[in-house]
């Protein structure tokens, strides 16, 4: 353990003398200064782990010396060593900093009592310092830890997402690949929207999802390759309400599970399965409804060829106020043609769930 280091402030060369060598016998190194002055450029050229300081001093006297020791460094314990029996003189050292008061003559035992006392008190205060710079960094550490946790989670989730997505793809082969575009355009236009980080991520979730519902829909009524009767109709209708039946009871697909359940409204109110009318519906499921109508009739279909993006954005333009929300076909209508068409024939390369990490 590295010697206690003491800086002894006193204009009378005697009482320096006596101090020192009463602590040096006791193992500290001790340095003297004949008055404030003097003192306080000790101080600042060394380090000091404790400091003995007369009050009445020429040049600089006690208690300005310790009203700058306090500026330079507030952990260094002072002791005011006086012959002054003056009680507000001790209380206003005190009040200004000061660890301890001795009064001169003093006994050997009481300075060695008070000067180890005031190094305990320094030592534990340095080391709850240690301990809470530690334990911040501790808690820095496992929060990042946690967080790099959660998001590999996270990530997995959205692969197990994928492997459905690829499953609901496999049952409705007519519109492999959709699940990707749209999420994909509805990801663009979200972003356009400025659209918070956060709920991007739970957007494009409820848009990768949308059909999942369909998973609980007869192949019979699914595949079937002529009109639907009303009856097989309000059976396809369910698809929302069973894909919101699926995914609300998964804590962190509580919000895509109400752009699955809300994805087939109409901003008019004539919509289902709940009839809700503007911002009632959820903006994902709104901005959704635009991406949808576009992937559809841009892509081919076993009943017709893909229709030109002009036409897409000629219905949406009509069915807006009606189907869509007027705001997110404005933005949807300020892109160029060209941003849509690259995104939907992006097939070597389509979007991923898992992409949402950098989203």
């Amino acid at each position: 353990m590295p010697t206690e280091k003491i800086l002894v402030v006193d204009d009378e060369e005697a009482i320096r003398e006596v101090i020192s060598t009463l602590l040096d016998a006791q193992g500290f190194q001790c340095t003297t200064s004949s008055n404030g002055k003097l003192g306080l450029e000790a101080f600042r050229k060394d380090t000091f782990d404790l400091v003995l300081s007369d009050i009445v001093m020429p040049e600089m006297d006690g208690l300005k010396l310790l009203g700058e020791l306090r500026l330079d460094d507030p952990d260094v314990p002072v002791i005011m060593v006086t012959a002054m029996h003056d009680i507000s003189i001790a209380l206003e050292a005190i009040r200004a900093g000061a660890y301890d008061y001795i009064l001169k003559p003093f006994e050997k035992d009481q300075l060695y009592l008070s000067v180890r006392r005031a190094l305990e008190h320094r030592s534990l205060v340095l080391e709850n310092r240690t301990y809470q710079s530690d334990l911040e960094q501790l808690v820095a550490e496992r929060t990042q830890q946690l967080s790099i946790a959660l998001q590999d989670l996270e990530q997995s989730y959205d692969y197990t997402l994928e492997a459905l997505g690829g499953a609901l793809d496999a049952k409705d082969a007519e519109t492999e690949g959709h699940c990707q575009r749209v999420t994909a355009f509805t990801i663009t236009i979200a972003r356009l929207m400025g659209v918070e980080k956060g709920l991007l991520r739970h957007i494009a979730r409820g848009a990768f999802l949308h059909d999942i519902g369909k998973m609980g829909v007869p192949d019979s009524i699914l595949t079937k390759p002529g009109p639907l009767t009303a009856e097989e109709r309000e059976i396809m209708r369910r698809h929302c309400d069973i894909g919101f039946a699926v995914l609300e009871r998964i804590p962190f697909l509580k919000e895509a599970a109400e752009i699955v359940l809300s994805h087939q409204e109409c901003y008019d109110g004539s919509g289902y399965p709940r009839g809700l009318k503007g911002e009632q519906i959820p903006l994902g499921a709104r901005i959704f409804a635009v991406a949808d109508t576009l992937d559809a009739m841009i892509s081919d279909r076993p009943y017709r060829k893909a229709l030109p993006i002009s036409a897409a954005r000629e219905e949406i333009l009509r069915f807006s106020g009606k189907q869509f929300d007027p705001r997110v076909v404005e933005v949807f209508m300020e892109q160029p043609e060209k941003l849509w068409r690259e995104l939907h024939d992006k097939t070597g390369d389509p979007f991923r769930l898992t992409q949402l990490q950098t989203v």
